[in-house]
């Protein structure tokens, strides 16, 4: 995109009333290559009419073993090469995916399997122990659970139907279109402000409308090779490790690797392999400048760096810039969303900005009227559905009607993150509105406070909460994560103290600081807020 004004107003993306991924995005990009795959050890270069060829067979083994169009389906597999294969066998089939990190205990397959009707699990050998674990459950003795689901595995175990043999028996389906406003997806929402939702995408809600992620956002194109970090498990692999690069014909990256995340060894990759954008939450971003040497960042091929999740602090972002020459653009969305809120490359980055709208969609701040607000003045991230929905916003909650509906106010679809807009139009982020600190009057956001917190060099990561006050009323707490060779001490608690009243207004310095050794997250890695603030008010 060269020329944002020009390219947003002119933007319209045609609804066919019938669509199919595979059929109409993926099949057509022939002999280029679509996955570059390896553990550090092996290596698998997929075209993608090699994985067309691999995902038909796939899906021709799927139907033999009796899953057809609309059946739901627990993916929950690593990030292996049978992830990508799975995923578009099933939209060959047009049966509903529903993605799952392999993080999930058996508790969490239990909710899955109790929340939905599921026709099928495919999982890896190694992880097919907690579905049975939550098949045999004794909570799953009633009425909602009508069906033992067909068991699927990436390798051979007993009583589960070996995925990889029957696929290498099987005549290739490749796959027929599905009407666009089927159900074509269904995410789990993170659970950071309560039980998640079951969130319904359709054909033109997420794999279509993943179009503009890929080429406004992303900024790909034919020989690009971009890396996401996300979990298979989080709606952001859709995003970035899916549809995004797919669309733009673009090969994905992936490194296969367990245990946590290493600042240290994401550097080595991007500088051992041909990588030309990278997409990463904003903790290991946070990680990466905090504990890498700043003469270890200046890499050959990288040109884009992006960033989603949670907002990138601004410091982090002129570090960045720093150190490689080249901005991290951050973006939002949610999991009901595909990419609504950008910082584009044919813009001045303004650090710390979520940035503006992105092509198709029409992001204003409103209040509790539904009334758009001037700039600089805080309230809800809303996009405007008077007209319609438009493409790229989910269905529904499934099961939920009630959420549903309260997402609506007016002509507008309420995201429940507040946030302000400046006079050029860029959007800032405060805080999840559940997270809104109230003290003695003022509304103070999380975010802010972490943003200055996050420039002392003894603090890693940190996390804002209300903690309960007799005269206040609240009062700000920091839980705070410290850098390598700092230890807790009173005197540091008190130059944090200061430290904030002397970067943002006095009042809404941290009255209490609590080192901890981790934040508690959800499986895609945002901090769980609720669960800190649940604390210190003793619930």
């Amino acid at each position: 995109m060269k020329d944002y004004k020009k390219e947003y107003a002119g933007f319209s993306l045609p609804i066919p009333e019938r669509f199919s991924f595979p059929l109409d995005v993926f099949d057509k990009w022939g002999d280029g290559l679509a996955l570059f795959w390896t553990d550090g050890i092996e290596e698998k270069r997929l075209s993608f009419n090699e994985l067309k060829i691999i995902s038909s067979k796939c899906a021709g083994a799927l139907k033999r073993i009796g899953i057809n169009e609309g059946d739901k389906v627990l993916v929950m597999l690593p990030n292996i090469p049978e992830w990508w294969e799975v995923m578009l066998a099933l939209m060959r089939i047009n049966a509903v995916a529903i993605p799952a990190t392999v993080q999930l205990t058996t508790k969490d397959i239990l909710y899955r399997l109790k929340a939905v009707e599921i026709k099928a699990v495919i999982a890896t050998v190694e992880d097919a122990k907690k579905v049975e674990d939550a098949l045999s459950c004794s909570m799953l003795i009633d009425k909602c659970m009508v069906l033992k689901p067909i068991l699927i595995s990436v390798g051979k175990r007993e009583g589960w139907h070996d995925c990889i043999q029957r696929r290498d028996k099987a005549e290739p389906f490749y796959g027929e279109r599905a009407f666009s406003a089927d159900p074509a997806m269904i995410y789990f929402t993170s659970g950071t402000t309560g039980p998640p939702k079951m969130v319904l995408h359709t054909h033109a809600s997420y794999p279509l409308a993943h179009l503009t992620t890929g080429k406004y956002w992303l900024d790909l194109g034919e020989g690009d090779m971009h890396w996401n970090l996300s979990d298979t498990g989080w709606a952001k692999a859709a995003w970035s490790s899916l549809f995004g690069p797919w669309h733009m014909g673009a090969a994905i990256f992936s490194y296969y690797r367990k245990g946590r995340f290493e600042p240290s060894l994401t550097v080595e990759i991007l500088h051992k392999y041909p990588i030309t954008t990278f997409c990463a939450p904003p903790t290991a971003y946070r990680m990466m400048v905090k504990e890498i040497p700043a003469e270890e960042f200046k890499f050959k091929t990288l040109r884009h760096f992006v960033a989603a999740g949670e907002p990138l602090n601004k410091e982090v972002i002129e570090v960045w810039k720093e150190r490689t020459g080249e901005y991290v653009y951050d973006g939002y969305g949610q999991t009901e969303t595909v990419n609504v809120l950008a910082n584009f490359r044919c813009l001045p980055v303004k650090a710390g900005s979520m940035g503006v709208p992105v092509p198709g969609f029409i992001v204003d701040i409103i209040n509790e009227d539904g009334e758009p607000l001037p700039p600089n003045r805080e309230g809800d991230i809303a996009i405007n559905v008077k007209f319609g929905r438009p493409a790229g916003l989910f269905k529904e909650y499934l099961g939920n009607p009630k959420a549903t509906e309260k997402t609506i106010r007016g002509g507008w679809y309420i995201t429940g993150d507040r946030a302000y807009k400046d006079e050029d139009g860029y959007f800032y982020f405060v805080g999840r509105a559940d997270d809104i600190i109230l003290t003695s009057g003022y509304r103070i956001g999380p975010f802010e406070i972490e943003s200055v917190l996050i420039e002392h060099p003894a603090v890693k990561e940190s996390a804002i909460v209300a903690s309960p006050d007799e005269i206040r009323g609240e009062v700000v707490k920091a839980f705070v994560v410290l850098t390598k060779g700092y230890m807790p001490s009173d005197a540091l608690i008190k130059e944090l103290q200061e430290f904030v009243k002397k970067h943002t207004a006095p009042y809404k310095y941290p009255r209490k600081i609590e080192f901890v050794e981790e934040l508690p997250k959800t499986i895609s890695g945002k901090i769980k807020r609720k669960e800190l603030k649940a604390k210190e008010f003793g619930k």
